[in-house]
């Protein structure tokens, strides 16, 4: 072997495949070795180190799905993909969810194989990432599950649906999994699906040559190749048009674009990640949103939580913010008053984390510099009062929002109080609330609160 070459191991039962996938590794000069077996694949993994694991679904001793959680444990900075059958989307799924980073449905392309191969290799040769999952302010157990499964993700090359309430940090949880992953090196580019007219869409996701039409004055790349390598994050992508949802997926689909003017299609390398603060799967049931985009989107989905639902991280966010700020500002860090601290507690932030950073930088800006007291806040007296408050009274529904979504607001903030109160012993909780361990534990599953545990409960009650 030569020295510095790097090595693939590919585990495949059909022979057929496995010389095929041989001869592509040595045409693109790395070594490469075959086995048909998962047991196989366990021994060479222990024998010898590899760079990259190229994986079959099927293998007639198990499955791939084994083999990934496997190397996951045991080599996790080998990274490892899976080839599937062709339509197994559910498969692959579960793959990426379990560790792997990308994977390959059969027919087998070749140009789809080398790039797949070349996004592997470029995970393994990566330094180590400059961003970190532990920015991420908070220590609720909601917040340490979403680092852990932002950690996972930044491995992947999945599509991900940041789901989240205004303001509560999507656009931060979408640049950590791009600051930490493979492609943090390519560009990060953003865009509000919201903010951009109708009739100019196309041209800014695709681009257009000059004299296109009225107002092309220059040839212009569009988000797709800006973002080529690494990683476009649409933003409110529930607030695209449906003609607009057609070429968008049609452009996931091929990956390549075609500029407005433009006669040929360019290919694209681009990891898709998507949020916005409405319920996409109510927007697909009530027609607004295609469903076939909305399965292409949301291969994986993660949550980013509501300020409520954590307010015990409220003094932590609230000391990086005003810290950040001061620093900006070349002030002294003011203290912040018991009152204060107590108002900032109990309001209910409807407009999470940016609610927040806007409160203290005008508490700032009206404060002596010394201390922030609960008058600087200029918090609104009906919001304290309606929602947070133990005992308080039922919160009005907003003008506007749905009453499912009012009602599962609700019942999300209560569930989290018992919790809060019970140090998340969820039998504890369970008999504060009048209810079933398992009728708890159904509650939290249905809304994404779930983060397991080990309380034991009879499952006869």
């Amino acid at each position: 072997m030569t020295q510095g070459t790097q090595r693939v191991l590919v585990v495949d039962d059909e022979a057929d495949l496995r010389e095929l996938l041989v001869i592509t590794l040595g045409r693109m000069k790395l070594e490469a070795e075959a086995v048909g077996t998962l047991e196989d694949a366990f021994r060479v993994m222990s024998e010898s180190s590899f760079d990259l694991c190229l994986t079959d679904m099927n293998l007639p001793d198990g499955n791939g799905i084994d083999l990934v959680r496997h190397a996951s444990r045991r080599y996790p900075d080998m990274p490892i993909a899976m080839i599937t059958a062709h339509g197994s989307m559910e498969t692959a799924t579960q793959a990426m969810k379990e560790g792997a980073f990308d994977f390959i449905a059969k027919p087998v392309t070749l140009d789809r194989l080398r790039q797949l191969i070349d996004d592997g290799l470029d995970i393994r040769r990566q330094g180590p990432a400059e961003e970190s999952v532990e920015q991420l302010i908070g220590d609720h157990p909601i917040m340490q599950a979403l680092r852990e499964q932002i950690g996972k993700l930044s491995r992947s090359q999945a599509p991900i649906y940041i789901a989240g309430e205004s303001g509560s940090g999507k656009e931060r949880v979408a640049r950590l999994i791009h600051g930490v992953g493979s492609r943090r090196e390519k560009p990060f580019v953003a865009v509000n699906c919201g903010a951009i007219p109708s009739e100019l869409m196309e041209s800014e996701f695709f681009g257009h040559r000059k004299g296109s039409f009225t107002g092309a004055y220059e040839d212009r790349k569009g988000l797709f190749r800006e973002a080529d390598g690494g990683t476009l994050f649409l933003d409110e992508v529930a607030d695209l048009p449906l003609h607009m949802q057609v070429k968008l997926l049609r452009a996931i689909q091929e990956k390549s674009v075609r500029p407005i003017g433009e006669s040929r299609e360019f290919p694209v390398n681009v990891r898709l990640l998507s949020a916005t603060h409405k319920s996409l799967a109510r927007e697909v049931a009530e027609d607004r949103f295609r469903q076939d985009l909305y399965y292409r989107l949301n291969v994986i989905e993660t949550r980013v939580p509501s300020l409520r639902e954590r307010a015990c991280d409220i003094p932590a966010l609230a000391n990086h913010i005003l810290g950040r700020l001061c620093q900006l500002w070349n002030l002294p860090l003011p203290q912040i008053t018991d009152d204060a601290w107590q108002a900032l507690k109990n309001y209910p932030f409807p407009g999470n984390v940016r609610e927040l950073e806007n409160i203290l930088e005008r508490a700032l800006t009206l404060s002596d510099g010394q201390q922030i007291g609960s008058s600087h806040l200029q918090l609104p007296e009906a919001d304290i009062n309606e929602i947070g408050q133990p005992g308080g009274a039922l919160p009005s529904r907003p003008a506007g929002m749905p009453l499912e979504d009012f009602l599962q607001e609700v019942e999300r903030t209560e569930l989290l109080r018992a919790l809060e109160a019970t140090h998340w012993n969820r039998t504890a909780a369970a008999k504060k609330l009048g209810m079933t361990f398992r009728s708890l534990r159904y509650r939290l599953q249905k809304l994404s609160l779930d983060q397991g545990g080990d309380d034991e409960e009879d499952e006869t009650e």
